[in-house]
């Protein structure tokens, strides 16, 4: 019942910037915090960025610290990635996620993702 939609991939150029979307449903959003992870080929995944449910506490990776801003409008359950100054190691799909339990600092029980935005910096 919990859904994960993510949208705003693409091909950008490096110096370019993406938003990202993730609209959520099934769960009370408001209650939750959210997180954007990514996965390149080969690589692990990768925690990106988290959010707490009001919106007022925000953490990042050091690897896009500076360059991109985590944010949430409860109104429309959607939380948002805006990334700037893209590099060719961004390039990755990017996944939408919170849990059962999901404050800011602590994330129990049941997982959730989206399938995910590919998003691909090159020239």
């Amino acid at each position: 019942q919990v859904q994960l939609v993510e949208s705003g991939g693409g091909l950008v150029q490096p110096g370019g910037s993406l938003r990202l979307s993730c609209t959520a449903s099934g769960f009370t959003f408001s209650r939750n915090a959210m997180r954007w992870y990514r996965q390149a080929p080969g690589k692990e995944r990768e925690l990106v960025a988290a959010i707490s449910n009001t919106g007022d506490m925000t953490d990042y990776s050091d690897s896009v610290k500076g360059r991109s801003t985590i944010s949430r409008d409860n109104v429309k359950n959607t939380v948002y990635l805006q990334m700037n100054s893209l590099k060719p190691e961004d390039t990755a799909t990017y996944y939408c996620n919170t849990r059962e339990i999901a404050t800011f600092r602590v994330y129990a029980g049941k997982e959730y993702w989206g399938k995910g935005t590919l998003v691909i910096v090159s020239s």
